[in-house]
């Protein structure tokens, strides 16, 4: 035991205790010790015999009679490593396409679509009330009108407009009823949740009172993060194929643009 003499004499002069550091050494790895570990069961990721089916008659176009299990497995493998390789940058793509920059100081905005979609709204509300307005106008003329000798066309115009009259007085009935009714109901009270000096931290609600009282209150149930998804469309994947040199000027992504 000379050599070990030597060693816990080598180890001692290094100021280290074997039996402390196996003590440590085990009490960290407490979780690994006695544990036996093994690879898993390669399971392949497509049906194998609905595959190995499908390249047995491709391969028989070829004058191949037999393909082996291993084959069918690595294509199983292969197809499920591309399919991951499209997924991920599919997704790229489309949060690319989520990201906005309104908000970011290095950007400003050059054009707003929607408000100019707004401003053409506006125009198109205003020439409708114009024309509705003239319309009313020949129709109040006509219906004014007391001549003896009518054509039809007056006549037509004089029932358009006491139908107008009508419609009108109707829809000022319903008006002055909403407001009887409001008036009645009386002002709409807050919601607890919606009341002034009450905070959410971690689901309980914490009521703050005015002066010396503070109180604890039950607010909303616990509320946990909801999973962000990202949701992929054609237009995407379209962008994604043309991007593809492989993808870009196949059959595949023809069709998808005539969809």
């Amino acid at each position: 035991y000379r050599d070990d003499d030597d060693i816990n004499d080598v180890a001692s002069m290094a100021g280290v205790n074997l039996n402390e550091e196996s003590a440590r050494i085990l009490a960290t790895n407490s979780d690994l010790v006695g544990t036996q570990i093994r690879s898993c069961k390669d399971e392949p990721f497509l049906a194998a015999i609905p595959l190995h089916k499908r390249i047995l008659e491709m391969a028989k176009k070829l004058g191949i009679t037999d393909v082996p299990a291993e084959v069918v497995t690595f294509i199983s493998h292969a197809t499920q490593n591309r399919l991951r390789t499209v997924i991920e940058k599919v997704t790229v793509v489309t949060q690319h396409r989520m990201e906005s920059y309104k908000d970011d100081e290095w950007y400003e905005q050059a054009t707003d679509v929607r408000s100019q979609l707004k401003f053409f709204e506006q125009l198109e509300r205003l020439e409708k009330q114009r024309k509705d307005e003239q319309e009313r106008e020949i129709l109040l003329k006509a219906a004014k009108s007391r001549s003896r000798q009518e054509d039809p066309e007056q006549a037509r115009l004089k029932q358009k407009a006491k139908e107008m009259q009508q419609q009108e007085l109707a829809q000022m009935r319903q008006r002055d009823a909403n407001l009887t009714a409001l008036a009645a109901i009386g002002p709409r009270k807050k919601r607890k949740l919606d009341a002034p000096g009450l905070l959410t931290i971690g689901g309980e609600g914490v009521g703050v009172c005015g002066g010396s009282q503070a109180g604890l209150g039950t607010g909303s149930p616990r509320q946990y993060p909801r999973q962000k998804i990202t949701r992929v469309n054609l237009r995407d994947f379209i962008f994604y194929m043309e991007q593809e040199r492989e993808m870009s000027r196949s059959l595949l992504l023809y069709r998808a643009l005539l969809k």
